[in-house]
């Protein structure tokens, strides 16, 4: 089977992660950025600290990402 997508250029894959204006609970470092992760339970969106990795926020993601299935809107 071919596939129609491209191959990925990049070495690795990596999120974006976005700075919030926020100070870390656990070390009071500024530098906490919001992004989305995979772990036990599936996709969560999580604010963390960078410097010490504290979670400041932890909420479930949409399952599949940006991507909603057909005939889940109707």
């Amino acid at each position: 089977m071919v596939h129609t997508f491209p191959r990925p250029s990049e070495p690795r894959l990596y999120v974006e992660r976005e700075p919030v204006e926020a100070a870390c609970e656990a070390c009071g470092s500024a530098d906490v950025r919001r992004y989305r992760v995979l772990s036990e339970g599936g996709w969560w969106q999580v604010l963390k600290c960078q410097e010490c990795l504290h979670s400041l926020e932890r909420v479930p993601a949409p399952a599949l990402g940006s991507y909603t299935p057909l005939g889940t809107t109707i």
